[in-house]
């Protein structure tokens, strides 16, 4: 199958100015990012990069990433990866991989995985990844996004809430310190990845959608979709994915882990 991987980079980042164009091991993070995902769509479609800054377009260029320039006032993600649909021309019926800009260690074989099922899915709109969750912080950390599936594995809600609730243990539940020592439900809760696909025609739709409700509640956007009636199917890894980037401390591990690989 053919899709196009979008790599959104925004350049005002609050936690880490110029983020995309932060170093790792000598190259820009958001070239770092393309590369990484290129030998798993390189033989099947684009990767391009929606850059919101002339600087990270001549990064990308330097290195022969295509990028394109858009807008500088887009409100959210999904907008900037539509404009990037009209200045591609990819037509509706197209499949669109939303990769983040600091994501260095993502899994190729994820994003091929999440293309592929949206493309096995006609009735879904979209689609994401989750992987199991296999500890009590994780599971009640409200910066770790859950999700639950119905029988065909298409989300029923996102929340950064723990759940599913396990009725009938409330005391193993609430975990001894309050915290940490609690034992997970059955079946195991998701962990949602942030990774997207997209059919072209859904994300020209999603940024005139009205917000849901729940959205702004949980600051969760993909709650639009499932609000407005859209589905949304989910690839269950084994895996969890590499961490991104948002802090200082966060690019030093990164970095950390580049300079190990690297040849002696």
């Amino acid at each position: 199958m053919s899709f196009t991987v979008l790599i959104p980079a925004r350049l005002g980042s609050t936690r880490l100015p110029n983020k995309p164009l932060a170093d790792i091991a000598g190259v820009p993070m958001v070239v770092r990012v393309a590369q990484r995902v290129m030998s798993v769509a390189g033989g099947s479609g684009r990767v391009v990069v929606a850059a919101d800054d002339a600087a990270i377009l001549s990064a990308c260029m330097g290195y022969g990433i295509e990028a394109v320039l858009t807008r500088t006032d887009h409100p959210s993600g999904s907008d900037r990866l539509a404009e990037a649909c009209d200045l591609l021309g990819l037509p509706d019926t197209a499949i669109v991989v939303n990769v983040q800009g600091d994501e260095p260690l993502i899994d190729p074989a994820l994003v091929s995985a999440v293309a592929h099922l949206l493309q096995q899915r006609p009735q879904a709109s979209m689609s994401t990844a989750a992987h199991t969750i296999d500890n009590w912080h994780d599971f009640v950390n409200p910066n770790v996004v859950k999700v639950v599936l119905d029988a065909q594995r298409q989300a029923m809600y996102f929340s950064r809430a723990a759940i599913p609730h396990w009725r009938d243990q409330p005391g193993l539940m609430r975990g001894d310190d309050g915290i940490g020592t609690g034992t997970l439900p059955s079946p195991a809760p998701l962990r949602h990845i942030g990774i997207y696909g997209y059919r072209v025609s859904f994300l020209r739709q999603f940024p005139g959608l009205t917000p849901a409700p729940l959205e702004v509640t949980e600051a969760l956007e993909q709650l639009r979709a499932l609000w407005h009636g859209h589905r949304i199917a989910v690839h269950v890894t084994e895996h969890a994915p590499g961490a991104g980037v948002d802090t200082p401390d966060d690019l030093a591990r990164v970095r950390r882990l580049f300079d190990l690989q690297a040849p002696t």
